[in-house]
Protein backbone atom coordinates (compact mmCIF):
# COMPACT_ATOMS: atom_id res chain seq x y z
CA UNK A 1 0.00 0.00 0.00
CA UNK A 2 1.40 3.67 -0.66
CA UNK A 3 0.03 6.81 -0.28
CA UNK A 4 -1.81 8.78 -3.15
CA UNK A 5 -1.23 12.42 -3.58
CA UNK A 6 -3.91 15.41 -4.65
CA UNK A 7 -2.49 18.87 -5.14
CA UNK A 8 -3.25 21.70 -7.33
CA UNK A 9 -1.48 22.18 -10.11
CA UNK A 10 -1.87 26.37 -10.68
CA UNK A 11 -1.60 29.02 -8.44
CA UNK A 12 -3.86 27.09 -5.71
CA UNK A 13 -7.90 27.71 -5.89
CA UNK A 14 -8.27 24.99 -7.98
CA UNK A 15 -10.77 23.05 -6.08
CA UNK A 16 -8.75 20.33 -3.89
CA UNK A 17 -11.49 20.47 -1.03
CA UNK A 18 -14.26 19.53 -2.74
CA UNK A 19 -12.17 16.45 -4.98
CA UNK A 20 -10.59 15.42 -1.35
CA UNK A 21 -14.08 15.41 -0.15
CA UNK A 22 -15.45 13.25 -3.25
CA UNK A 23 -12.73 10.28 -3.15
CA UNK A 24 -12.53 10.09 1.01
CA UNK A 25 -14.84 7.56 0.71
CA UNK A 26 -11.96 5.53 -0.87
CA UNK A 27 -9.66 6.00 1.51
CA UNK A 28 -9.10 5.53 5.24
CA UNK A 29 -6.57 8.53 6.43
CA UNK A 30 -7.04 12.27 5.17
CA UNK A 31 -3.20 13.64 5.95
CA UNK A 32 -2.51 17.54 5.03
CA UNK A 33 1.16 17.74 4.40
CA UNK A 34 2.11 21.75 4.19
CA UNK A 35 0.73 24.83 4.55
CA UNK A 36 -1.10 26.65 7.26
CA UNK A 37 -4.34 29.35 7.55
CA UNK A 38 -4.08 30.83 4.40
CA UNK A 39 -5.39 27.78 2.63
CA UNK A 40 -8.80 28.20 1.69
CA UNK A 41 -10.30 24.34 1.19
CA UNK A 42 -13.97 25.00 -0.15
CA UNK A 43 -16.41 21.91 -0.08
CA UNK A 44 -20.33 22.18 -1.42
CA UNK A 45 -23.14 19.82 -0.24
CA UNK A 46 -26.49 19.31 0.37
CA UNK A 47 -26.94 23.58 -0.55
CA UNK A 48 -24.35 24.39 2.52
CA UNK A 49 -20.79 25.98 1.58
CA UNK A 50 -18.20 24.95 4.38
CA UNK A 51 -14.86 26.58 4.35
CA UNK A 52 -11.04 24.66 5.74
CA UNK A 53 -8.32 26.53 6.47
CA UNK A 54 -6.35 23.92 8.10
CA UNK A 55 -8.31 20.98 9.19
CA UNK A 56 -8.48 18.09 6.02
CA UNK A 57 -11.26 18.09 3.68
CA UNK A 58 -11.93 14.49 5.10
CA UNK A 59 -13.20 15.81 8.00
CA UNK A 60 -17.16 15.38 7.28
CA UNK A 61 -16.74 11.93 6.62
CA UNK A 62 -17.38 9.36 9.87
CA UNK A 63 -14.74 6.93 10.32
CA UNK A 64 -11.88 8.53 8.50
CA UNK A 65 -8.89 9.26 10.31
CA UNK A 66 -7.72 13.19 9.79
CA UNK A 67 -4.09 14.25 10.20
CA UNK A 68 -2.86 17.70 10.28
CA UNK A 69 1.61 16.65 9.44
CA UNK A 70 4.41 18.29 10.55
CA UNK A 71 4.81 20.24 7.92
CA UNK A 72 1.42 22.22 8.26
CA UNK A 73 1.78 25.62 10.10
CA UNK A 74 -1.24 25.96 12.57
CA UNK A 75 -2.51 29.40 14.61
CA UNK A 76 -4.31 28.43 17.01
CA UNK A 77 -7.21 31.02 16.97
CA UNK A 78 -8.13 30.24 13.26
CA UNK A 79 -7.76 26.77 14.18
CA UNK A 80 -10.36 27.14 17.03
CA UNK A 81 -12.81 28.88 15.29
CA UNK A 82 -12.87 26.26 12.46
CA UNK A 83 -13.53 23.69 15.14
CA UNK A 84 -16.12 25.70 16.49
CA UNK A 85 -17.65 26.22 13.65
CA UNK A 86 -17.68 22.44 12.50
CA UNK A 87 -18.96 21.84 16.26
CA UNK A 88 -21.83 23.51 15.57
CA UNK A 89 -22.53 21.60 12.14
CA UNK A 90 -22.37 18.28 14.04
CA UNK A 91 -18.90 16.89 13.18
CA UNK A 92 -17.26 15.79 16.15
CA UNK A 93 -13.72 16.69 15.44
CA UNK A 94 -12.18 15.40 18.74
CA UNK A 95 -12.65 11.66 17.61
CA UNK A 96 -11.24 11.62 14.07
CA UNK A 97 -8.71 14.37 13.85
CA UNK A 98 -4.66 14.21 15.07
CA UNK A 99 -1.94 16.53 15.07
CA UNK A 100 1.58 16.35 14.22
CA UNK A 101 3.59 17.28 17.76
CA UNK A 102 5.92 18.14 15.39
CA UNK A 103 3.65 21.12 13.30
CA UNK A 104 4.49 23.99 13.83
CA UNK A 105 2.79 27.23 15.62
CA UNK A 106 1.81 30.94 14.12
CA UNK A 107 1.27 32.91 17.62
CA UNK A 108 0.14 36.99 17.07
CA UNK A 109 3.70 38.02 16.77
CA UNK A 110 3.82 36.02 13.30
CA UNK A 111 0.94 37.76 11.87
CA UNK A 112 2.11 41.07 13.00
CA UNK A 113 5.32 41.05 11.24
CA UNK A 114 3.54 39.71 8.37
CA UNK A 115 1.76 42.81 8.46
CA UNK A 116 4.64 44.87 9.00
CA UNK A 117 6.80 43.51 6.61
CA UNK A 118 4.22 43.59 3.67
CA UNK A 119 3.48 47.48 4.37
CA UNK A 120 7.03 48.08 4.21
CA UNK A 121 7.42 46.80 1.00
CA UNK A 122 4.86 49.34 -0.52
CA UNK A 123 4.38 48.79 -4.22
CA UNK A 124 6.73 45.97 -4.34
CA UNK A 125 4.36 43.58 -1.81
CA UNK A 126 4.33 40.16 -2.75
CA UNK A 127 0.82 39.78 -1.85
CA UNK A 128 0.62 37.72 1.41
CA UNK A 129 -2.19 36.62 2.78
CA UNK A 130 -1.07 37.90 6.03
CA UNK A 131 -1.75 34.67 8.47
CA UNK A 132 1.89 34.54 9.67
CA UNK A 133 3.22 32.03 7.48
CA UNK A 134 6.00 33.68 6.15
CA UNK A 135 7.40 34.02 9.92
CA UNK A 136 6.17 31.11 10.93
CA UNK A 137 8.01 29.13 8.66
CA UNK A 138 11.07 31.60 8.89
CA UNK A 139 11.55 30.66 12.70
CA UNK A 140 11.00 27.29 11.73
CA UNK A 141 14.18 27.36 9.51
CA UNK A 142 15.84 29.85 11.65
CA UNK A 143 15.38 26.97 14.63
CA UNK A 144 13.58 29.39 16.51
CA UNK A 145 9.66 28.20 16.01
CA UNK A 146 7.26 26.59 18.40
CA UNK A 147 5.99 23.20 17.55
CA UNK A 148 2.71 21.61 18.73
CA UNK A 149 4.51 19.37 21.08
CA UNK A 150 6.15 22.51 23.06
CA UNK A 151 2.53 23.25 24.36
CA UNK A 152 3.06 19.76 26.38
CA UNK A 153 5.81 21.01 28.37
CA UNK A 154 5.33 22.94 31.80
CA UNK A 155 8.11 25.35 30.17
CA UNK A 156 5.49 26.51 27.42
CA UNK A 157 5.06 29.76 28.26
CA UNK A 158 8.79 30.85 28.59
CA UNK A 159 9.81 29.54 25.09
CA UNK A 160 6.46 31.54 24.02
CA UNK A 161 7.76 35.01 25.98
CA UNK A 162 10.73 34.55 24.24
CA UNK A 163 10.47 34.18 20.94
CA UNK A 164 7.70 37.28 21.48
CA UNK A 165 10.83 39.16 22.76
CA UNK A 166 12.38 38.51 19.53
CA UNK A 167 9.57 39.32 17.38
CA UNK A 168 9.05 42.56 19.19
CA UNK A 169 12.52 43.57 18.77
CA UNK A 170 11.74 43.05 15.11
CA UNK A 171 8.48 44.68 15.46
CA UNK A 172 11.02 47.94 16.32
CA UNK A 173 12.67 48.13 13.49
CA UNK A 174 9.57 48.77 11.25
CA UNK A 175 7.72 51.13 14.04
CA UNK A 176 4.92 49.16 13.31
CA UNK A 177 1.74 50.06 15.63
CA UNK A 178 0.38 46.86 17.32
CA UNK A 179 -1.29 45.87 20.96
CA UNK A 180 0.04 42.36 21.48
CA UNK A 181 -2.57 42.37 24.62
CA UNK A 182 -6.01 42.31 22.76
CA UNK A 183 -4.43 39.21 20.58
CA UNK A 184 -3.03 36.60 22.91
CA UNK A 185 -6.26 35.60 24.92
CA UNK A 186 -7.32 34.23 22.25
CA UNK A 187 -4.15 32.57 21.53
CA UNK A 188 -4.09 31.11 24.44
CA UNK A 189 -7.67 29.41 24.10
CA UNK A 190 -6.54 27.93 21.11
CA UNK A 191 -3.78 26.77 22.91
CA UNK A 192 -6.31 25.12 25.66
CA UNK A 193 -8.53 23.44 22.87
CA UNK A 194 -5.19 22.06 20.90
CA UNK A 195 -4.40 20.24 24.64
CA UNK A 196 -8.35 18.59 24.58
CA UNK A 197 -7.18 16.56 20.81
CA UNK A 198 -5.06 13.84 20.51
CA UNK A 199 -1.65 14.99 19.67
CA UNK A 200 0.64 12.16 17.71
CA UNK A 201 4.10 11.71 16.17
CA UNK A 202 2.45 11.77 13.15
CA UNK A 203 5.62 10.18 10.77
CA UNK A 204 5.62 7.01 12.77
CA UNK A 205 1.74 6.69 12.50
CA UNK A 206 1.31 7.26 8.99
CA UNK A 207 4.18 4.67 8.23
CA UNK A 208 2.21 2.29 10.25
CA UNK A 209 -0.88 2.73 8.67
CA UNK A 210 0.53 1.91 5.82
CA UNK A 211 2.42 -0.89 6.92
CA UNK A 212 -1.38 -1.92 7.72
CA UNK A 213 -2.75 -1.83 4.39
CA UNK A 214 -4.75 2.02 4.84
CA UNK A 215 -5.38 3.63 2.05
CA UNK A 216 -3.71 7.37 2.85
CA UNK A 217 -4.61 10.27 1.14
CA UNK A 218 -2.00 13.21 1.13
CA UNK A 219 -4.11 16.65 0.76
CA UNK A 220 -1.83 19.47 0.19
CA UNK A 221 -2.76 23.36 0.11
CA UNK A 222 -2.22 26.28 -2.37
CA UNK A 223 -0.88 25.40 -5.94
CA UNK A 224 2.23 24.15 -7.72
CA UNK A 225 3.30 27.11 -9.28
CA UNK A 226 2.99 28.84 -5.72
CA UNK A 227 6.14 26.49 -4.46
CA UNK A 228 8.63 28.06 -2.58
CA UNK A 229 11.50 26.89 -5.24
CA UNK A 230 10.27 26.42 -8.47
CA UNK A 231 7.31 29.28 -8.04
CA UNK A 232 6.98 32.80 -9.90
CA UNK A 233 9.65 33.40 -6.83
CA UNK A 234 9.40 35.84 -4.76
CA UNK A 235 5.31 35.74 -5.77
CA UNK A 236 5.67 32.23 -4.02
CA UNK A 237 4.69 30.84 -0.51
CA UNK A 238 6.38 29.56 2.10
CA UNK A 239 6.42 25.78 1.94
CA UNK A 240 6.51 23.28 -1.08
CA UNK A 241 3.52 22.44 -2.45
CA UNK A 242 4.78 19.75 -4.82
CA UNK A 243 4.50 16.36 -4.35
CA UNK A 244 8.02 16.19 -2.64
CA UNK A 245 6.79 17.95 -0.03
CA UNK A 246 4.30 15.30 1.06
CA UNK A 247 7.32 13.40 2.05
CA UNK A 248 8.67 16.21 3.97
CA UNK A 249 5.82 17.17 5.45
CA UNK A 250 4.65 13.95 6.46
CA UNK A 251 7.71 12.32 7.29
CA UNK A 252 6.94 9.55 4.26
CA UNK A 253 9.75 7.81 2.04
CA UNK A 254 9.60 8.67 -1.70
CA UNK A 255 8.82 4.79 -2.46
CA UNK A 256 5.86 5.32 -0.33
CA UNK A 257 3.32 7.69 -2.84
CA UNK A 258 1.52 6.08 -5.06
CA UNK A 259 -1.12 7.86 -7.14
CA UNK A 260 -0.79 11.69 -8.01
CA UNK A 261 -3.56 13.51 -8.41
CA UNK A 262 -3.37 16.79 -10.06
CA UNK A 263 -5.87 19.37 -10.04
CA UNK A 264 -6.23 22.29 -12.46
CA UNK A 265 -9.14 24.72 -13.76
CA UNK A 266 -10.59 24.93 -17.26
CA UNK A 267 -9.10 28.48 -17.05
CA UNK A 268 -6.90 29.63 -14.88
CA UNK A 269 -6.56 32.30 -11.70
CA UNK A 270 -4.39 33.77 -9.58
CA UNK A 271 -4.72 35.85 -6.06
CA UNK A 272 -2.14 38.59 -5.07
CA UNK A 273 0.84 40.04 -6.86
CA UNK A 274 2.81 37.83 -9.46
CA UNK A 275 3.11 37.45 -13.56
CA UNK A 276 0.28 35.69 -15.05
CA UNK A 277 0.99 35.30 -18.91
CA UNK A 278 -2.79 34.40 -19.47
CA UNK A 279 -4.49 37.22 -17.68
CA UNK A 280 -7.40 38.96 -19.07
CA UNK A 281 -7.93 42.64 -18.15
CA UNK A 282 -10.92 42.61 -20.64
CA UNK A 283 -14.43 41.97 -20.21
CA UNK A 284 -14.01 38.06 -20.93
CA UNK A 285 -11.82 38.08 -17.60
CA UNK A 286 -14.44 39.76 -15.73
CA UNK A 287 -16.74 37.59 -17.01
CA UNK A 288 -14.62 34.36 -15.95
CA UNK A 289 -14.11 36.48 -12.74
CA UNK A 290 -18.48 36.52 -12.15
CA UNK A 291 -18.96 33.23 -14.05
CA UNK A 292 -16.61 31.52 -11.82
CA UNK A 293 -17.00 33.36 -8.51
CA UNK A 294 -13.52 34.08 -8.27
CA UNK A 295 -13.05 35.29 -4.71
CA UNK A 296 -10.85 34.14 -2.49
CA UNK A 297 -11.99 32.10 0.21
CA UNK A 298 -9.32 33.03 2.85
CA UNK A 299 -9.10 36.50 1.94
CA UNK A 300 -12.30 37.53 -0.08
CA UNK A 301 -9.60 39.25 -2.39
CA UNK A 302 -11.28 38.90 -6.47
CA UNK A 303 -9.04 36.84 -8.19
CA UNK A 304 -7.14 37.67 -11.47
CA UNK A 305 -9.04 35.39 -14.47
CA UNK A 306 -7.05 34.12 -17.82
CA UNK A 307 -7.22 31.58 -20.26
CA UNK A 308 -5.38 28.06 -19.54
CA UNK A 309 -1.63 28.05 -19.35
CA UNK A 310 -0.15 25.00 -21.13
CA UNK A 311 3.18 25.48 -20.75
CA UNK A 312 2.89 25.90 -17.10
CA UNK A 313 0.24 23.09 -16.60
CA UNK A 314 2.97 20.75 -18.38
CA UNK A 315 5.32 22.25 -15.69
CA UNK A 316 3.68 21.57 -13.00
CA UNK A 317 2.63 18.05 -14.01
CA UNK A 318 6.75 17.34 -14.53
CA UNK A 319 7.73 18.36 -10.92
CA UNK A 320 4.92 16.47 -9.15
CA UNK A 321 4.69 12.80 -11.30
CA UNK A 322 1.08 13.46 -11.86
CA UNK A 323 -0.42 10.21 -12.90
CA UNK A 324 -3.88 11.50 -12.92
CA UNK A 325 -5.65 14.95 -13.87
CA UNK A 326 -8.95 16.20 -12.60
CA UNK A 327 -10.53 19.30 -14.17
CA UNK A 328 -12.44 21.96 -12.20
CA UNK A 329 -15.00 24.98 -13.20
CA UNK A 330 -15.51 23.50 -16.68
CA UNK A 331 -19.04 24.57 -16.07
CA UNK A 332 -17.79 28.38 -15.98
CA UNK A 333 -16.65 28.30 -19.62
CA UNK A 334 -20.08 27.63 -21.14
CA UNK A 335 -21.38 29.99 -23.01
CA UNK A 336 -18.03 31.45 -24.50
CA UNK A 337 -17.66 31.03 -28.85
CA UNK A 338 -14.23 29.96 -28.46
CA UNK A 339 -12.01 28.79 -25.94
CA UNK A 340 -8.35 30.01 -25.90
CA UNK A 341 -5.35 27.79 -24.67
CA UNK A 342 -1.56 29.17 -24.73
CA UNK A 343 0.60 26.44 -26.02
CA UNK A 344 3.69 28.78 -25.99
CA UNK A 345 5.25 31.76 -24.96
CA UNK A 346 7.04 34.60 -26.82
CA UNK A 347 10.00 35.30 -24.72
CA UNK A 348 13.07 37.45 -25.73
CA UNK A 349 12.67 37.28 -29.05
CA UNK A 350 12.47 33.25 -29.60
CA UNK A 351 9.08 31.56 -29.33
CA UNK A 352 9.41 28.79 -25.96
CA UNK A 353 7.63 26.10 -24.70
CA UNK A 354 8.83 25.98 -20.80
CA UNK A 355 8.82 28.16 -18.39
CA UNK A 356 11.24 30.28 -18.35
CA UNK A 357 13.89 31.33 -15.16
CA UNK A 358 12.48 34.56 -15.05
CA UNK A 359 9.15 35.01 -15.35
CA UNK A 360 8.86 37.93 -13.27
CA UNK A 361 11.31 40.60 -14.71
CA UNK A 362 10.47 39.81 -18.54
CA UNK A 363 7.75 40.11 -20.34
CA UNK A 364 6.12 37.06 -21.12
CA UNK A 365 3.65 36.84 -24.34
CA UNK A 366 1.19 34.12 -24.74
CA UNK A 367 0.99 32.35 -27.80
CA UNK A 368 -2.91 31.26 -28.25
CA UNK A 369 -4.65 28.31 -30.21
CA UNK A 370 -8.54 29.13 -30.51
CA UNK A 371 -11.21 26.13 -29.61
CA UNK A 372 -14.67 25.81 -30.59
CA UNK A 373 -16.77 26.51 -27.07
CA UNK A 374 -20.39 25.21 -26.47
CA UNK A 375 -23.43 26.82 -24.81
CA UNK A 376 -24.75 23.97 -22.92
CA UNK A 377 -25.51 24.22 -18.92
CA UNK A 378 -23.77 21.54 -17.28
CA UNK A 379 -24.87 22.06 -14.20
CA UNK A 380 -27.27 19.60 -14.31
CA UNK A 381 -25.18 16.92 -16.18
CA UNK A 382 -24.39 14.13 -14.08
CA UNK A 383 -23.12 11.57 -16.55
CA UNK A 384 -19.26 12.39 -17.95
CA UNK A 385 -20.47 10.65 -21.20
CA UNK A 386 -23.25 13.44 -21.61
CA UNK A 387 -20.87 16.46 -21.69
CA UNK A 388 -20.86 18.70 -24.82
CA UNK A 389 -18.96 17.57 -27.56
CA UNK A 390 -17.36 20.52 -27.90
CA UNK A 391 -16.40 20.14 -23.99
CA UNK A 392 -14.66 16.41 -24.43
CA UNK A 393 -12.78 17.76 -27.15
CA UNK A 394 -11.40 20.37 -25.20
CA UNK A 395 -10.90 17.69 -22.83
CA UNK A 396 -9.73 15.23 -25.84
CA UNK A 397 -7.15 18.71 -26.67
CA UNK A 398 -5.61 18.69 -23.16
CA UNK A 399 -5.04 15.29 -22.62
CA UNK A 400 -3.14 14.88 -25.94
CA UNK A 401 -1.06 18.01 -24.75
CA UNK A 402 0.12 16.75 -21.07
CA UNK A 403 0.02 12.92 -22.01
CA UNK A 404 -2.18 11.96 -18.95
CA UNK A 405 -5.80 11.02 -18.40
CA UNK A 406 -8.57 13.55 -16.96
CA UNK A 407 -10.50 10.99 -14.82
CA UNK A 408 -12.61 13.54 -13.27
CA UNK A 409 -14.52 16.48 -14.62
CA UNK A 410 -16.61 19.32 -11.92
CA UNK A 411 -19.08 20.97 -13.69
CA UNK A 412 -20.05 22.74 -10.37
CA UNK A 413 -19.35 22.87 -6.43
CA UNK A 414 -21.82 20.41 -5.24
CA UNK A 415 -20.08 16.93 -4.81
CA UNK A 416 -22.93 15.87 -6.74
CA UNK A 417 -21.55 17.78 -9.72
CA UNK A 418 -18.62 15.57 -9.85
CA UNK A 419 -18.16 13.27 -12.75
CA UNK A 420 -16.16 10.62 -12.85
CA UNK A 421 -14.54 9.72 -16.60
CA UNK A 422 -13.94 6.02 -17.53
CA UNK A 423 -10.53 6.09 -18.87
CA UNK A 424 -8.80 2.78 -21.36
CA UNK A 425 -6.53 1.32 -19.39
Amino acid sequence: MKADVLLGLQWGDEGKGKVVDVLTPRYDVIARFQGGPNAGHTLEFEGVKHVLHTIPSGIFHAGKVNVIGNGVVIDPVVFKKEVDALLQRGVDVKKNLYISRKAHLIIPTHRLLDAASEAAKGQAKIGSTLKGIGPAYMDKTGRNGLRVGDIEHASFKSMYETLVAKHKELLGHYKYQYNLAELEPAFFEGISLLLELPLIDSEYELNRYIDSGKAILAEGAQGSLLDVDFGSYPFVTSSHTITAGTCIGLGLAPGRIGEVYGIFKAYCTRVGSGPFPTELHDQTGEDLRKKGHEFGATTGRPRRCGWLDLPALKYAIMLNGVTQLIMMKSDVLSGFRTIKVCTQYKYRGQVIDHVPYDVVNENIEPVYEELQGWDEDLMQVRDAEQLPVALLRYIDYIEQATGLPITIVSVGPDRKQTLMRKVPA
